[in-house]
């Protein structure tokens, strides 16, 4: 008998419930992070400057400003923008009160995107004043988008009001949170599936957990004394979760808005003290390719995170030699998305250092999630780095079931198929071999795509390597390698002339 009454379940804890919601995040930040800087860039290419105080006071005011044009908790506003305040501000508005922020990745096809703005049944739609024109292209076709604003600039000679328009008459004076941790928060759709793109509907929770878990010193190791600077959109899964974990820590914000480009960046890098950013190979061969271009031989970032797609070992040693550490990282949409870093463990430090480089160049050990590697039967395969099979992962930031589907997406025992094929080592080390749906199988003997384009990817003279399969008379398929070759005279952007041949 506890208190009179029999408990049968054990014993409950006695400690206050502190749902996690993010408005939670952002009041601290304004609270004990108030005068740290947001740094920004605007349309036009000029530098905007805030701080955490304000962003809490402009959140606010877009939450006023929604409930008042009729937006309720559960409904889904979309977004088409940058990573500046204004899209920081909606985000944090909105998820403030219940309301569900869907950011839309403007690089898909107007039909996709026209599918998805349905799909979601998007009521408002707010977009960079440099997106109008695509804005134009797909609201005839979305008839639940009910007005359009434009952020991040002045709207001067478009027909769509801004966003200060939309907030004149809104109180910063408004109460946040008070629902459930596990209602939704953002919405984002996937497009690494067949068909049409699968909505990922995160909680507040999964991605109060996402940056807890990020934010450790084995994952990005974030701290306030960082300046952040995330390279990844806000529209890429959550920026990898970066402007929740930024802001959980207190750090000073640096977003690069449109421009990414290696003299962009190098710009902010070095203007505002950059210590810590994150984003895809691509962006950071463009990085390296500038300041080669220019005659740097060192840069101030000191880490970056890179994902996306598997990073060359070429690139990592390019980072290395201008002094950033590099931590490769992987994840999905689906998991909020990080999954797993390649940050060093004591056994891998313990090694020699090509084998520590060799672990670093994999996709790391998991992040707040469990993994596993399984057969087709799904029977649980070695963690001896050799046998490959489907990675399965669950967690507390994995996805349960796509929006809007009936059944659930998991296996039995709660498992997420990932799609992807990998091995796990004796250290925990995940190796992604490739998709399921890619991995070439030549002879009876399965090829990675990935380790093909990794071993090209190391000769100066190549840009960019895809390798696909083609079938094959005798061996079932065979690789087919794309080549886009640096040309003299072309080191400072990552295009070149296209070749491809058939490699064995």
């Amino acid at each position: 008998m506890i208190g009179g009454q029999q408990k049968a379940d054990g014993l409950p804890g006695q400690m206050q419930h502190w749902g996690l919601t993010l408005d939670k995040l952002i009041v601290q930040a304004a609270r004990w992070h108030g005068r740290r800087e947001i740094v920004w860039r605007q349309a036009d290419g000029s530098i905007g400057r805030s701080d955490y105080a304000a962003l809490e006071r402009a959140a606010r005011r877009l939450s006023s400003a929604l409930l008042a044009a009729g937006i309720r908790p559960g409904d889904r506003i979309a977004t088409i923008a940058s990573n500046n305040f204004d899209h920081l501000a909606l985000w944090y508005g909105a998820m403030g009160v219940g309301i569900v922020c869907h950011t839309i990745n403007p690089r898909l096809h107007v039909d996709q995107l026209i599918f998805i703005g349905n799909h979601a049944g998007d009521r408002l739609l707010f977009a960079d004043v440099g997106q109008a024109a695509l804005v134009e292209q797909i609201l005839p076709h979305c008839p639940t988008i009910e007005a359009i604003h434009l952020i991040n600039g002045a709207a001067e000679g478009l027909s769509y009001p801004d966003l200060p328009a939309f907030v004149r008459e809104a109180s910063p004076e408004i109460a946040w949170g008070g629902f459930a941790e596990d209602m939704a928060a953002g919405l984002c759709y996937t497009s690494g599936t067949t068909g049409n793109p699968k909505g990922v509907l995160y909680s507040h929770r999964s991605n109060y957990m996402l940056a807890l878990n990020t934010s450790l010193p084995d994952a990005f190791a974030l701290s306030s004394r960082d300046v952040i600077m995330p390279v990844v959109p806000m529209y890429h899964a959550n920026t990898w979760g970066l402007a929740f974990s930024a802001v959980m820590v207190g750090a000073k914000l640096v977003l690069p808005g449109p421009l990414l480009d290696g003299a962009a960046l190098h710009e902010l890098i070095e203007g505002e003290g950059v210590t810590f950013s994150a984003g895809v190979p691509t962006v950071w061969q463009s990085y390296v390719d500038y300041l080669r271009a220019i005659g740097v031989a060192r840069s101030g970032l000191k880490r970056v995170v890179i994902g996306g797609s598997a990073c060359p070992v070429a690139l990592m040693e390019a980072l290395e030699a201008l002094g950033i550490e590099v931590v490769h990282a992987w994840g999905m949409t689906e998991l909020s998305p990080v999954g797993l870093a390649a940050t060093p463990t004591p056994d891998s430090l313990a090694l020699p250092p090509d084998e520590q480089r060799r672990l670093a160049a994999k996709q790391g050990h998991p992040v707040g999630i469990d993994a596993m590697i399984v057969d087709d039967a799904q029977a649980p395969l070695a963690h001896d780095g050799e046998s490959a099979g489907r990675l399965m992962v669950r967690g507390p930031a994995v996805i349960d079931r796509y929006y809007g589907a009936e059944d659930t997406a998991l296996e039995p025992g709660g498992w997420f198929d990932t799609g992807d094929i990998a091995t796990i080592d004796p250290q925990g080390f995940v190796r992604i071999t490739d998709r399921s749906k890619d991995i070439i199988k030549s002879g009876g003997e399965w090829i990675s795509s990935v380790d093909i384009e990794n071993m090209v990817m190391a000769h100066a003279n190549v840009a960019q390597a895809a390798v696909v399969a083609i079938a094959h008379p005798k061996w079932g398929e065979r690789p087919k390698l794309y080549v886009q070759e640096r040309r003299p005279g072309e080191s400072d952007r990552p295009w070149g002339r296209c070749r491809e041949g058939n490699r064995g």
